[in-house]
């Protein structure tokens, strides 16, 4: 057989494993399956096969493209009001957040075997699937943070559905969440080619850092708030093949002495990640203490990640989801949009390890 068609060949078996290993991870309910099974799968090829796999970076861009567009598709009339009208405690939770990120990625980085870069943006608190896409690009080892990423978001979920019976929402009153509808899969359709194509060609015509993936969120961000379109999404059919992508493109880049590495940190990980954790819902119980917010709403709207499942708690808990899509949704985009400067600020640090 052909050296091309080896690869296909090996193509071929990667993407069959990854198709159930998402599945597998979907029925188990693991955060982000199509990002995590896919990842597993390149990881175990990187170890075992003979052949080398490396995915062809138009592909890789696609993906950064497409999580962008869903990210940026989170982004409503409501969301941008509701800021209006919050925007103190939302500032302070986002700060706040970022400060606490830096600190805990600092101590991660105190360790010989992880530089500053990625130190920081292994702890970063937001945004996983989209501070793993972007990292290796701004200047960290892409391998050590979505590890450390998708092990705060395990922790997150096992966490918050416990601490959320425990806490009281505002009850029936509550706002149940920003106003949507249903959407329109032409509709769906034009707003992933905006965001996606016209995100794509601002990259083309001026480059910037993770300019793939900030610049196709900043377009969809735009047309989604806009409300031309009326209620828009990224098909669930185009964002789990975005997430594979990013998930196999890091899982192919492990070798055995990165996954001794890895390891070996893990204690040390959990503990920053715990602590974390902590000082977010200390970052909750400051906003009861000084707003009319109650503990639910507090909570959810300070927990360093899972968007999605801590927007359905929020629902599901009669918490004041509009104010916890707020602040999560104001703090993500933050801290993606300052990625890029904070890694030129990480650069002028020496790596280490």
């Amino acid at each position: 057989m052909s050296e091309r068609g080896r690869t296909g060949s090996a193509w071929a078996l990667v993407a069959l494993a990854s198709v159930a290993a998402t599945a597998l991870l979907w029925v188990v309910r693991l955060p982000t399956p199509a990002l995590f099974g896919p990842l597993l799968v390149g990881l175990a090829w990187a170890l075992l096969a003979p052949v080398r796999l490396d995915l062809p970076a138009p592909a890789g861009r696609l993906g950064q493209a497409l999580l962008g567009a869903t990210i940026g598709a989170v982004v409503s009339v409501d969301t941008l009001r509701r800021l209006g009208t919050d925007l103190l405690p939302v500032v302070l939770v986002t700060v706040g957040t970022l400060a606490l990120s830096l600190l805990a990625g600092w101590l991660l980085a105190l360790r010989r075997d992880v530089d500053l870069p990625t130190g920081v943006f292994a702890m970063i608190a937001g945004g996983a699937s989209g501070v793993v896409a972007v990292s290796r690009e701004l200047g960290a080892d892409e391998r050590v943070v979505a590890v450390v990423q998708y092990l705060r978001v395990l922790l997150i979920l096992v966490v918050m559905p416990a601490v959320a019976l425990t806490l009281p929402g505002a009850g029936a009153g509550a706002d149940t969440g920003p106003a949507s509808g249903p959407t329109d899969l032409g509709g769906d359709l034009l707003f992933v080619l905006l965001a996606v194509g016209g995100g794509l060609l601002l990259h083309r015509l001026r480059p910037v850092s993770a300019g793939g993936l900030l610049l196709p969120l900043a377009v969809a961000a735009v047309v989604a708030a806009s409300g031309l379109l009326g209620t828009v999404a990224v098909p669930v059919w185009l964002q789990w093949p975005a997430y594979a992508l990013i998930g196999v493109q890091v899982g192919l880049r492990f070798t055995r002495d990165s996954l001794r590495a890895i390891t070996r940190m893990v204690p040390v990980v959990l503990g920053l990640i715990l602590g974390l954790v902590l000082a977010c819902a200390a970052m909750g119980a400051l906003l009861v203490l000084t707003t009319d917010v109650d503990p639910l709403t507090a909570y959810l709207a300070t927990t360093p990640g899972g968007l999605f499942a801590v927007l359905a708690t929020a629902v599901d808990g009669d918490a004041d989801a509009t104010y916890v899509l707020t602040l999560q949704v104001v703090r993500l985009l933050a801290i993606l949009l300052l990625m890029p400067f904070l890694a030129r600020w990480l650069a002028r640090h020496p790596r280490r390890g």
